[in-house]
């Protein structure tokens, strides 16, 4: 099937073989079913068939099973005769085992290359929604950034923020008459959520060298697409660290990649499981934004595959922009169940010879009723399917085998050495220590001068009181960091140039509401 990712097809009550376009590729797709139907293996297939269509992929191994596409399947696997009987049954002739090319990531650097992206990057709304913080919490954080960007303050790690976030505090009545009210509660639940995603390990996706998009859209040396492998079983621990990381990654996609209008084939496919996840609790405003990205982003060349447990987890705009269906069975035990199958069944074309409704409820493990987008994206009527049996290893590889894997990886010079350059937390720091040193100057000069010049130039000459040396140090200022800091960048403030740094998508599109 030439332009076609082969799905499968049927025996005696099945339909056709089926088969995704690649043209309508980019219109994005739901895989769908209770657990243990399939739905890994299904997302198996599709990215390997996108790689073997020189397709890059990326997707998030949320159990580990996906790591088993860096290799072939064996003859001697256990399911060997069932994936050779289901391949002669829906007529599957050059069924054979190969691998694909693999490259593995983790955002905690331990079973893939770290990755890694800057609070700048990340932008304001995204990281309200990781740290879970109030609307008003949300709204100091947004003067942080804009504090950022007019003294050209790089945001690139945890503590840059942190220390900006303890000059707001200690500046917050100068600053409060411009940006509003800024409370030390809030500036201090902000800190108590940084100390928390630290804990988590969460600050070390925050740092660089960061993330370079085109280093997930690349092809082997025989044209091949790469498969993108995100670990995400301990990342799945931080369900909300886990959904915004991918979240953020979809909307750099969209800002940076230019306008290809419909290409014969996708430039990059997304497959986003446990899809739940990234709309649960989310506000409205951010789910405005996922749908605004899904629908635009397709004349960019990138398809969208949510992986779930039903199609109702998905929000029912977002729903209808997902053109290729796979929708494994569904458990309908509950009232709650039923209403939910009978809605999955309402959103896919009728068949004539079946009930839709009837066959979600009854295809067995491996089995799937599908329909994908026909001639001039028309969805195509609803079939059952046979899904086809993988060509990869199904299941996990073993650690020695990632690790080689790892070490013969390109990427491993560029991204596993962790870079800490200057930034706001060292600029702020410099310019706090310069004012120490210069108000310590100031009055170690003032110290040397005649007592009667001294009380003169402070006024006191005339008013009768009297200033001894030995009591003059007992009446310092206390310098402090906070203190040197605050006067440092208040002066600072003051005179601004109003230079912006440049942030990506989710200070841009994601940038307030």
């Amino acid at each position: 099937m030439d332009g076609t990712v082969f799905l499968g097809g049927g025996g005696e009550g099945y339909g056709h073989k089926q088969g995704l376009k690649l043209k309508y590729a980019n219109r994005h797709g739901l895989i769908a079913g209770a657990t243990g139907t399939g739905k890994t293996v299904t997302l198996q297939i599709l990215a390997q068939g996108f790689s073997n269509a020189g397709v890059p992929v990326i997707l998030a191994d949320v159990k580990g099973d996906l790591s088993g596409l860096a290799k072939p399947g064996s003859a001697g696997h256990k399911l060997h005769d069932a994936f050779t009987s289901r391949a002669e049954t829906i007529g599957f002739d050059d069924y054979g085992y190969h691998a694909c090319p693999v490259t593995f990531w983790d955002l905690f650097g331990e079973q893939g290359h770290p990755v890694r992206t800057t609070v700048a990057e990340m932008g304001p709304l995204l990281l309200a929604r990781l740290l879970e913080l109030s609307e008003a919490q949300e709204g100091i954080l947004n003067i942080a950034f804009r504090l950022a960007d007019e003294q050209g303050l790089p945001l690139l790690d945890l503590k840059d923020l942190q220390a900006l976030l303890v000059w707001v505090g200690e500046n917050r009545a100068d600053l409060s008459l411009r940006y509003g009210n800024i409370s030390t509660a809030s500036i201090g639940a902000i800190q108590r959520r940084l100390l928390v995603l630290e804990n988590q390990g969460g600050a070390q996706i925050f740092g660089e060298p960061a993330l370079a998009l085109a280093d997930l859209m690349r092809c082997d040396d025989t044209g091949r697409g790469m498969v993108n492998v995100l670990a995400a079983n301990k990342l799945m621990s931080a369900p909300r660290l886990y959904s915004t990381f991918l979240l953020w990654l979809l909307s750099e996609l969209f800002e940076e990649l230019p306008e290809v209008g419909d290409p014969d084939k996708p430039r990059l496919v997304f497959f986003f499981d446990e899809a739940h996840l990234l709309f649960e609790d989310a506000p409205k405003a951010l789910v405005d934004k996922v749908e605004q990205v899904a629908r635009l982003i397709r004349s960019k060349g990138v398809g969208i595959y949510f992986i779930t447990q039903n199609p109702a987890d998905v929000p029912e705009d977002i729903l209808g922009q997902l053109g290729n269906r796979i929708q494994h069975a569904l458990r309908a035990f509950t009232a709650r169940d039923r209403k939910n199958l009978r809605l999955a069944a309402e959103t896919y074309r009728d068949n004539p010879r079946f009930e839709t409704e009837e066959a979600i409820r009854e295809v067995g493990v491996g089995e799937a009723v599908t329909s994908m987008l026909q001639k001039k994206g028309v969805p195509g009527v609803v079939e059952r399917t046979l899904i086809r049996p993988p060509s990869s290893q199904l299941g996990p590889i073993t650690d020695a085998e990632r690790t080689q894997v790892l070490s013969a990886s390109d990427m491993r010079a560029k991204y596993n050495q962790r870079l800490d350059r200057r930034s706001a937390y060292e600029i702020l720091q410099q310019r706090a220590q310069a004012a120490a040193i210069k108000a310590e100057q100031q009055e170690e000069k003032a110290e040397e001068l005649p007592i009667a010049e001294r009380e003169y130039q402070s006024a006191r000459r005339y008013s009768g009181a009297r200033v001894s040396r030995s009591s003059s140090r007992s009446y310092r200022k206390k310098d402090t960091f906070a203190t040197a800091m605050s006067e440092a960048v208040i002066k600072e403030l003051k005179g601004t140039t109003g230079r912006r740094l440049v942030r990506g998508i989710l200070g841009g599109l994601f940038k307030g509401r």
